[in-house]
């Protein structure tokens, strides 16, 4: 059903997240890119399979996007750095458990 492509995609946005160790405007434009890019192919693999990637989908997207909303609305250096982070790790959370869930599948 395509999960192994899908999934080699979830797996080189694994990589490029963990690649992210500072905060810039640089670092916020490929976070940015990396959640877009995690949310269609989630979106992709919701649609083939809901009853595996449905939870996933409601639940790490909502988690994200929290974090996404908090670190933009940070207005201090230092708090917008931990958000970054917090975000990163929120982000790379959800490829994880969404790799490990179409390696379940599969």
């Amino acid at each position: 059903m395509g999960f192994a492509k899908e999934r080699k995609k979830l797996e080189k946005l694994s990589e490029k997240t963990t690649g992210l160790q500072h905060y810039d405007d640089k670092s916020l434009a490929v976070i940015t890119d990396i959640f877009e890019q995690y949310s269609h192919t989630l979106r992709i693999l919701k649609n083939k399979n809901a009853e595996a990637f449905n939870d996933l989908y409601l639940n790490e997207l909502q988690l994200i996007k929290e974090c996404k909303r908090s670190l933009k609305s940070a207005e201090e250096a230092e708090v917008r750095l931990v958000n970054f982070i917090k975000y990163k790790e929120t982000l790379l959370d959800a490829i994880t458990k969404t790799i490990q869930a179409s390696t379940n599948i599969a």
